[in-house]
């Protein structure tokens, strides 16, 4: 038997290293060609799941945010979670609407608001969801997110939106640097790891399918049945928009950011109660330190609930909303 030269063995490596820098050039081209060929969604003219509802739209900043409004009483503003819309809130909005006059919007780069580009970190939505209050000239206002929607009302009313006279946020998306994705599953884990990649990140997500979409969002519901095959297509599809997928990278890229504003907290002098679900992302240590650095805050723990706790709690949402209001 001849023995193996090194000139042979490293040969050999360097046609292993060509034929997978060569793989990946064609995966990466192919992404493109995938991405262009979504089909855009047709923006809907009313709720898909209240056909007597129409959503309305207004211009923040050049961009234009759609945005929801029903029912009468005292504002409440409602922030949905990254990569959902307003459609979350499905389940809450019509009880809600008996005793507020409720507003949910997308925000940019969610749902069928408009698509700018930005860094979309915590700064970005801050100054969105600021400029949608100051164009619809909304004051005595609740707001009550969940997930970054919940840090965006933390920050608001750290900052001192005169605005803004109550917060109540729901499961805050503000430890762990922004990668609370990552605890909802081994795919989510994943997911966040690779579009931390430069290049390899955009190419995942452009390659993204329903079946991954629908095993990531499905991290954020502590039962499955809470959240719906509709919801999950209707969130999967409209993330074919163009650009979409640029604007939730950004997101997760700059999600340290959400962290970093926790010290803001501490400026809160509006009444503050926060939801969490006993099955959120966040850890028991996570939730007491936010609450320590807000004076006079009240919170309570839904024990059946996940991260999206208006599909795993809907009842209990509206009932602790209303109480604390």
């Amino acid at each position: 038997m001849q023995p193996i030269k090194k000139e042979e063995v490293d040969m050999d490596f360097i046609t292993f290293v060509i034929i997978v820098l060569a793989s990946f050039v064609v995966v990466w081209l192919v992404s493109f060609l995938v991405e262009a060929l979504r089909p855009a969604p047709k923006t809907p003219a009313t709720m898909p799941w209240d056909p007597s509802l129409k959503p309305a739209y207004v211009t923040v900043d050049g961009v234009k945010l759609r945005y929801l409004k029903v029912g009468a009483g005292p504002v409440l503003l409602l922030l949905h979670t990254l990569r959902t819309q307003l459609d979350l809130f499905h389940k809450v909005i019509p009880e809600l609407a008996r005793d507020f006059t409720v507003y949910a919007l997308d925000y940019p780069g969610h749902g069928y608001s408009g698509i700018p580009d930005g860094s979309y970190d915590a700064d970005f939505f801050v100054k969105y969801v600021n400029g949608f209050l100051e164009e619809l000239d909304l004051t005595g206002v609740i707001l009550s997110g969940v997930s970054i929607g919940a840090s965006i009302s933390l920050i608001i009313a750290a900052r001192h939106n005169p605005r803004v006279v109550r917060i109540i946020p729901i499961n805050p998306y503000d430890y762990d640097q922004g990668r609370g994705l990552a605890r909802a599953s081994w795919l989510g884990r994943l997911f966040v790891s690779l579009t931390a990649i430069p290049v390899v990140g955009d190419t995942v997500m452009r390659l993204r399918t329903y079946v991954i979409m629908k095993a990531v969002l499905a991290g954020g519901v502590s039962d499955p049945e809470s959240i719906s095959s509709a919801l999950m297509k209707e969130m999967y599809v409209v993330g074919n928009r163009r650009g979409h997928y640029r604007g939730f990278i950004n997101l997760l890229r700059n999600s340290s950011s959400w962290e970093r504003a926790r010290i803001e907290y501490r400026n809160i002098n509006v009444p503050t109660f926060i939801i969490w679900g006993a099955k959120d992302w966040s850890r028991p240590e996570e939730r007491r330190y936010d609450e320590s650095l807000i004076s006079g805050v009240q919170s309570v723990t839904l024990e059946t609930g996940g991260h999206f706790l208006p599909l795993d709690a809907p009842n209990d949402v509206v009932r602790h909303i209303r109480s604390a209001a």
